[in-house]
């Protein structure tokens, strides 16, 4: 297929399917999002899944950076553990860690780490929550 034919099949496709930012269910029952994507039957490749990952990496550092005065001054393994407890917990999830933001505004690691290990998401991932806390403690990977 031409590049020329190939925009105009895109520009055809973005005009009949239209962009769905949600997941939606299809006439058919399918789950579909984006532009049409039939999720239930094909999902997504593991490079799509990658895009989407950098993506909410940048979403959730440029959130916390707005949201906690900070962030901006935390080392980049500390904030590494902030993003990665975004993506399990959500980032009403992670702000409701009213305790352990406190610590982390006080340079108080030692108490970020045992909020970290003395939550009930600990109880559900442990094994992350003991490598994350471990990270806090130490300020190494």
């Amino acid at each position: 297929m031409t590049p020329d034919v190939k925009q105009k099949l895109r520009q055809m496709l973005l005009n009949d399917e239209a962009y769905k930012q949600f997941p939606y269910i299809d006439t058919t029952g399918h789950t579909t999002v984006g532009i049409g994507r039939n999720l239930t039957d094909r999902g997504i490749s593991l490079d799509e899944a990658l895009v989407l990952l950098d993506d909410d990496i940048i979403y959730f550092t440029n959130k916390l950076d707005h949201l906690l005065s900070f962030f901006g001054r935390l080392s980049d393994q500390r904030k590494l553990v902030c993003i990665n407890l975004c993506f399990n917990l959500g980032l009403h999830g992670f702000l409701g860690f009213h305790k352990m933001l406190d610590a982390f505004e006080r340079n108080n690691y030692e108490e970020v780490a045992n909020e970290i290990i003395n939550s009930k998401a600990h109880d559900q991932c442990p094994e992350r929550y003991q490598r994350l806390a471990n990270i806090i403690r130490t300020n190494e990977i």
